[in-house]
């Protein structure tokens, strides 16, 4: 079975950013980290949310977990993504720094206790790549934008590094994030 363009395209694309996002030096990747943080503090403070899906930094995402124990500090709920199907949205676990980790199927980090919520206010999202109108290249299973396919949506932020922005022409099911927040946006 052969896949259509779009997808070969998609899938050296990802493999192309993850190579990129592997090579950035620890120092590097640490500077960048805290600016994306402090970037994402300040628009928390000028649009506050009581909840805010967060995810846990896997295969050299930023890694934001000194900023996560800040905002639960704030009074800020927290929820980790767990992937309930193959074919279904995300659900959401309560989560705060400290709790319990256990691995899931594709080997990411969730609370050990499955305390769901509902969907939070705003959604963190990481990003492998995204493009000039917000849309963003995931791992390919299609899990945020099932996720996002609700009403209402949360406010969604897309997570990445500059490094990581590229052209590409989104698929028909692909939702677009509200903004991109990397180390210079």
């Amino acid at each position: 079975m052969s896949l259509p363009p779009s997808m070969i395209e998609k899938s050296a694309l990802r493999r192309m950013l993850l190579n990129a996002r592997h090579a950035i030096g620890p120092s590097q990747k640490s500077e960048w980290d805290a600016a994306i943080a402090a970037q994402l503090e300040q628009r928390l403070q000028a649009q506050p949310v009581e909840t805010l899906g967060v995810f846990w930094p896997i295969r050299g995402e930023p890694d934001l977990l000194a900023l996560y124990e800040r905002l639960a500090a704030a009074g800020i709920a927290l929820a980790l993504p767990v992937v309930a199907g193959k074919a279904r949205p995300l659900e959401f676990a309560a989560w705060k720094p400290g709790d319990s980790m256990i691995n899931d199927a594709f080997g990411v980090p969730t609370p050990a206790e499955k305390r769901l919520v509902a969907l939070p206010q705003a959604l963190l999202v990481p990003c492998v790549g995204f493009n000039a109108g917000n849309f963003r290249l995931g791992y390919g299973g299609g899990f945020y934008d099932r996720t996002l396919a609700v009403s209402p949506r949360p406010l969604t932020l897309g997570i990445a590094y500059s490094c990581q922005a590229i052209e590409f022409t989104p698929g028909p099911r692909d939702i677009a994030l509200d903004h991109i927040v990397t180390e210079r946006l």
